[in-house]
């Protein structure tokens, strides 16, 4: 069987792949959206592809995913293109799909339900363990087969538990108090929901403030602006 290190298209810079601290913050946001478009490829049965074809399915330039893809020691070949499932493998592993990370959704109200359902997780090799809430007819029952524990108990199933993510859920006056208790036993990142611009001292700690008003608001404004720009045209 061949090694997928001999695989036509794969050029081989094992030690710089992991070694991006100083890749702009930008390249690491489109990162993801590669991912995605090589896994539907996958899907699709589509074994290489050029960074034109590429770019022609994205919305981007052939230019810019070269250039981003060399920030990470380059993963095609000058008149093959990229091996389509090798690259998808190894922006996974980038992107961290590849660590078993452990995570908890604190809050089971309607967004952490919806959190709860969805398969994104498991697809991005993230794992719910439990989930947490102050409300004592939920505690002792399970959400999509995820067990609800009381928040009280959140400190120290994270240490037992080795959760390395946190998904804040809940009302922007508590998401202080449990961020406290998160950073206090160790967590590496946390996913906020909590429509709060939420900080974290320690600067081991990861925070991805997620702010869904912003985004709506957002397309809110596109939609006026394309219309406007439409009806001037065709006056």
């Amino acid at each position: 069987m061949q090694s997928i290190d001999k695989v036509p298209g794969i050029i081989e810079k094992k030690e710089e792949l992991l070694h991006y601290t100083d890749v702009s913050p930008a390249v690491i946001r489109r990162l993801p959206r590669y991912h995605r478009y090589l896994g539907d490829l996958i899907r699709a049965g589509k074994m290489r592809i050029s960074s034109k074809e590429l770019a022609s399915m994205m919305g981007v330039t052939a230019s810019q995913i070269r250039q981003d893809l060399n920030c990470f020691g380059g993963f095609g070949q000058q008149g093959y293109g990229y091996n389509v499932k090798y690259l998808h493998g190894k922006i996974g592993e980038l992107l961290g799909t590849t660590e078993g990370y452990r995570a908890v959704i604190i809050g089971a109200g309607n967004l952490g339900r919806a959190l709860a359902a969805t398969h994104m997780f498991d697809r991005r090799g993230v794992t719910r363990a439990a989930m947490f809430d102050t409300n004592q007819s939920l505690v002792g029952t399970e959400i999509y087969g995820i067990p609800v524990y009381h928040v009280d108990s959140l400190g120290s199933f994270c240490e037992e538990n080795r959760i390395d993510i946190a998904v804040l859920t809940v009302p922007k006056e508590a998401a202080k108090s449990v961020t406290d208790v998160l950073v206090k036993v160790g967590i590496k990142g946390i996913w906020n929901f909590a429509n709060m611009e939420l900080k974290v001292e320690d600067e081991s700690v990861v925070v991805e403030n997620i702010h869904l008003g912003d985004s709506l608001m957002t397309l809110c404004y596109e939609v006026k602006n394309r219309a406007a720009g439409l009806g001037a045209e065709e006056k």
